[in-house]
């Protein structure tokens, strides 16, 4: 093991969930190890959101052989209030952009919020 990632100081933009689900949806096959060294967590770290992922139904995975593929739900719906009737592929959609597309991802996010009703129901 190569020990502990250096830990990240401030805040952030991305939650850890988010950071692990783009992981997977770049390599479906990766592994455990690999998420946390990209993401700087823990591979425990890891464990726990993939947990959480697959308990919410975002996220789910098969074995083969020593090897999982994980498998995510794009039209899952993301939790937090404000981004009622974001899914999961808008999200990912987003985060996957090569550097060349970035400037569409201001009208792609508004588009995504002029979808989602003002008052969250």
């Amino acid at each position: 093991m190569d020990g502990v990632p250096e830990p990240h100081t401030g805040w952030t933009f991305l939650t850890n969930h988010a950071r692990v689900l783009a992981a997977i949806a770049d390599n479906p096959n990766i592994r455990i190890r690999s998420i946390a060294a990209h993401c700087r967590l823990t591979e425990r770290a890891v464990q726990k959101i993939i947990s959480d992922l697959e308990q919410e139904g975002y996220l789910s995975h098969t074995r083969e052989g020593r090897t999982n593929t994980y498998r995510i739900t794009p039209a899952k719906v993301l939790r937090h209030p404000a981004e009622a009737g974001l899914t999961v592929a808008a999200l990912l959609s987003l985060l996957a952009q090569d550097e060349a597309d970035r400037t569409t991802a201001p009208q792609q996010l508004r588009t995504a919020r002029q979808r989602m009703p003002v008052d969250g129901g």
